[in-house]
């Protein structure tokens, strides 16, 4: 007894203070909302350190473009970009999970250079990382989820539509023990520090390695892209999004076309001869 007494002693915890505009912290609800065809809307959520000022969203599963879509919807929601984007270790974020230095899937490193940012991963089940989120996860299960928790929704859509009308006045909401609510100090603090959104939305991009053949073209999904001919033999990173391929050699962009969706043709640059 007196030994459980002194180890409860030794706890600590350091008060996190949190800078204006710099983390934003994102998980997915572990709360669904039910559809009409028998499946669930999923919900994302995301909350600024500083203010706590919270997006939510459904989304159709909890996959890799299905966080892509919700991050980008969330930053156009603050119409700033953080310092940094503090997730959890979903397998579809994060390709090498480790306690120390997880590793984000290049998508997702990807999302982060078209916004200027970072992600840091929070550590596997350290939920005191992402405190804001957790808070902010709870708040949307009482003040949102709660409400529609009896309708049945047609579609994603129109999920998302109920929660995004619930939204502002749960971020109006006065606090219970500050002054204020989550959108008078979002407007005050975070949204002036927030970095400004660049001037396209991102195009979701996948990755993999290809090896130019001997006639200087690589094969991405039955279609034959060309290289500069000095790179046949080689292994390159091919970027791949709905509209273009570009292809890079340790870092270096060295050819990029439009995308084509004819199984068996060849798309040559000249200079590449």
């Amino acid at each position: 007894e007196h030994y459980k007494a002194f180890t409860r002693r030794l706890k600590r915890s350091m008060r996190q203070h949190r800078r204006a505009g710099e983390k934003l912290f994102v998980d997915f609800a572990g709360s669904t909302l039910p559809l009409l065809d028998g499946g669930r809307a999923h919900v994302f959520v995301s909350a600024l350190g500083a203010s706590s000022y919270t997006f939510a969203g459904a989304t159709g599963a909890e996959r890799l473009e299905d966080w892509i879509e919700s991050m980008t919807r969330a930053l156009t929601f603050y119409g700033g970009v953080p310092a940094l984007i503090v997730p959890d270790n979903p397998r579809a974020v994060i390709s090498e999970p480790d306690r120390y230095e997880p590793r984000a899937h290049d998508t997702v490193l990807d999302f982060a250079r078209h916004y200027a940012t970072s992600v840091l991963p929070a550590r596997p089940r350290s939920p005191r990382d992402k405190a804001a989120v957790e808070s902010a996860v709870q708040v949307v299960s009482r003040w949102i989820l709660a409400r529609l928790r009896h309708q049945r929704f047609a579609s994603v859509h129109e999920a998302d539509g109920a929660i995004a009308a619930l939204l502002p006045a749960l971020n109006e909401r006065a606090f219970q023990k500050l002054p204020g609510s989550r959108a008078s100090v979002f407007a005050q603090i975070d949204r002036p520090a927030l970095m400004p959104l660049p001037g396209s939305r991102y195009e979701l991009a996948r990755f993999k390695s290809v090896k130019v053949h001997i006639d200087y073209h690589v094969e991405i999904e039955r279609s034959y892209y060309s290289v500069p001919f000095r790179l046949v033999g080689l292994k390159l990173d091919a970027r791949i999004s709905a509209s273009t391929v570009e292809l890079f050699h340790q870092g270096e962009r060295v050819a990029a076309h439009a995308r084509s969706m004819r199984r068996g043709k060849y798309t040559t640059e000249p200079a590449h001869m």
